[in-house]
């Protein structure tokens, strides 16, 4: 048994990627897209349609130039989760404009503009994650969307804070980045890239799975942004692992035995009190290697919707 299907025993395995293609060939229960994975697959020649299909509805929909670049992308984000989903028994995660994330108000006028998108194309809200990023207002957005049975995939979770927050406000789902914060330590020197053991994006993931599991959290945890298979392997049995096609690919060829690493506590404990906004941001605040990664992977997305706006805007 290759190592893929070894840790689907353990792991709901999820693609992190919008190309079709690699998609229909590991077969994942889920998938995950955000601003730049929807900025690759536009440019894919086989995906034309999309912009066309945005543009023409954009047109249709009329108003403000800058009002229907804005539809024209949303409905491209939507347009591409429907194919996807027509690969998948499961999830599509699709994110919100990046720009939005410290406006609690905009954040939820957005979901639940996308949702509306989907359920005009016959989609249930039940197989959608809307994606945020885990500020304190985005994850108060998936509060109150929660309400309306809109799920959220909180993303760009970097410190305990930003988890303990996402538990305490029952959120659907989390997305810890192991590689991006593996990355941060390399680049202060405090990690060689040669090491081989469980690095600090492993075992910011290990600690979340522990209290969660510990308090019986319901929020899903879904390990992200992996560099390497090892780190992938060293949280066999986190509830989720979204991978990209390339690590995909890896765990295919590779037969060495595997392991589950994360296993749930037989006793559980009662959760302490929820964080108030107060203690959120000052317990954030503490972690420089969270403030950074948090504030880069915010303006990134930023900058990839921008590009994906400069191509539609030729077209309009």
């Amino acid at each position: 048994m290759n190592q893929l299907d070894a840790l689907k025993k353990f792991s709901t395995i999820v693609a992190d990627t919008g190309d079709i293609e690699s998609i229909c060939k590991y077969k994942p229960e889920d998938a995950t897209t955000n601003p730049s994975l929807i900025l690759q697959a536009v440019n894919l020649n086989v995906n034309q349609f999309l912009i066309d299909q945005a543009v023409e509805y954009a047109k249709k929909k009329g108003g403000l130039y800058k009002d229907q670049i804005i539809n024209a992308s949303d409905k491209i984000l939507v347009d591409l989760g429907v194919e996807i989903l027509k690969k998948i028994p499961g999830y599509i995660s699709s994110e919100v404009d990046a720009r939005l994330s410290f406006s609690t108000e905009k954040c939820i006028l957005k979901a639940k503009k996308i949702i509306d998108l989907y359920e005009e194309k016959g989609i249930s809200r039940n197989r959608v994650l809307i994606k945020l990023a885990a500020t304190w207002e985005c994850i108060k957005a998936a509060e109150e969307l929660k309400k309306d049975n809109i799920h959220c995939n909180l993303t760009l979770v970097f410190s305990f804070s930003q988890a303990r927050a996402c538990a305490e406000s029952g959120v659907f789902l989390i997305s810890p980045f192991v590689g991006r914060i593996y990355d941060w330590y390399v680049s202060q020197n405090l990690l060689s890239k040669s090491f081989s053991g469980k690095d600090p994006g492993v075992i910011s993931v290990c600690k979340i799975y522990e209290y969660y599991k510990k308090h019986n959290y319901k929020t899903i945890i879904m390990g992200a942004s992996f560099r390497n298979i090892e780190q992938i392997l060293h949280l066999s049995g986190c509830d989720r692992l979204t991978i990209s096609p390339v690590l995909l690919k890896e765990l295919e060829s590779n037969t060495r035995t595997i392991t589950r690493q994360l296993n749930p506590p037989g006793v559980f404990s009662v959760p302490p009190v929820a964080l108030s906004e107060e203690e959120f941001r000052w317990e954030h605040n503490q972690d420089a290697m969270a403030v950074q990664k948090l504030s880069e992977g915010i303006r990134n997305f930023g900058k990839d919707q921008l590009s994906l706006e400069e191509i539609l805007s030729k077209k309009i």
